[in-house]
């Protein structure tokens, strides 16, 4: 068998479904299906069930410890020369195995990873954090894995690896967030081929609300200086620009109240303190109608375009805010990652 999907599941039945049927659409057959049961009160065997007669599928139930050490389970479990790892909250367009597999062909590598899209029957919420996740004016699309980029570092909702190579790594580390990048660095290290397929592509849900989301890069944030304690060299220029934009958001806003403060301190300068009051939102309300109008062009959707404004703030401050304290508890107090952030470890 050449292909084994590897899929953890925490409390998804019904985003399970949806994964599963798009498999069974798949017009390339030679994979299994690994289902990982991470310790959920909402189980998915029924749904797996359904498909018993339709997949080559296989389900395992196990207490909690998280995505990274269940596809761990999953993986010693697995047959296939090539191990796909996927999040529970994708679906796969009919193509997407084909595409891997006529890449493979092309140009062998030991792992590899595809972009990610918003499908046309998601909530205008969801694509407006997926376009917050993927734009170039949020850095999405820098950190996305563009050709031109030297190194491509694939994510666990879509990332692929031989077997061999994933045993001989000892798979995902206990990390709860960022465990993804900390794979792909020791791919790398390992001297390991890394690719990027970008016909491989699948949809993904990603966040359903602003809350669950702020709460996603806030972690990513801090997982970003637990990776960089790990690995110094990993810290690049774009990392820092999350933290950048929202240190310059409250000055901003800062200077904007101490304006308007003077403006009735002040009466006879009230001229000079309005435009202290004033200039410094014109940087912050030209950012929103960039984005408001690029993701309105690119989503078709005027409505997508202003849910996309908050999302955008929400991805680059949460994280930036994530960053900044990561930052202090490890780099400035000195804590290790466990005393830090014990939350963000599986024991």
């Amino acid at each position: 068998m050449k292909y084994s999907f590897i899929i953890p599941v925490y409390n998804r039945p019904d985003e399970v479904d949806e994964l599963l049927q798009s498999l069974t659409t798949q017009s390339l057959r030679d994979f299994e299906v690994i289902v990982v049961e991470d310790g959920s009160s909402r189980p998915c065997k029924e749904v797996c069930d359904k498909y018993a007669d339709r997949l080559d599928l296989h389900y395992h139930s196990k207490k909690n410890s998280g995505p990274g050490q269940s596809r761990n389970y999953g993986a010693e479990r697995s047959n296939g020369e090539y191990l796909i790892v996927l999040d529970s909250d994708v679906v796969l367009p009919e193509g997407y195995l084909a595409a891997v597999d006529e890449e493979l062909q092309a140009n062998p590598c030991d792992a590899f990873g595809g972009p990610d899209s918003a499908h046309p029957s998601f909530t205008p919420t969801q694509k407006a954090i997926s376009y917050s996740m993927t734009s170039f004016f949020t850095t999405g699309g820098i950190r996305g894995g563009k050709k031109k980029l030297d190194k491509f570092y694939p994510r666990s909702y879509n990332m692929g690896i031989r077997r061999e190579v994933y045993l001989r790594l000892g798979g995902f580390s206990k990390m709860r967030f960022g465990e993804d990048i900390d794979f792909s660095i020791r791919i790398f290290k390992g001297g390991y081929k890394c690719r990027l397929f970008p016909k491989a592509w699948v949809w993904h849900k990603r966040r359903t609300d602003f809350r669950k989301f702020f709460k996603q890069v806030y972690n990513s944030g801090i997982a970003r200086v637990n990776l960089f304690k790990k690995y110094p060299e990993s810290l690049k220029v774009v990392h820092l620009l999350p933290t950048v934009f929202s240190v310059g958001v409250i000055a901003l806003v800062l200077v904007s109240a101490v304006g308007r403060a003077l403006m009735h301190y002040d009466p006879t300068h009230f001229h000079r303190w309005y435009l202290v009051c004033a200039l410094p939102w014109i940087p912050i309300l030209l950012y929103c109608l960039l984005i408001l109008v690029d993701s309105a062009i690119r989503n078709k959707s005027l409505k997508v375009g202003l849910l996309s404004v908050p999302a955008a703030f929400v991805q680059l401050m949460g994280y930036g805010f994530g960053f900044i304290e990561a930052w202090w508890k490890r780099c400035v107090m000195r804590k290790d990652e466990f005393q830090a952030f014990e939350k963000n470890f599986y024991q």
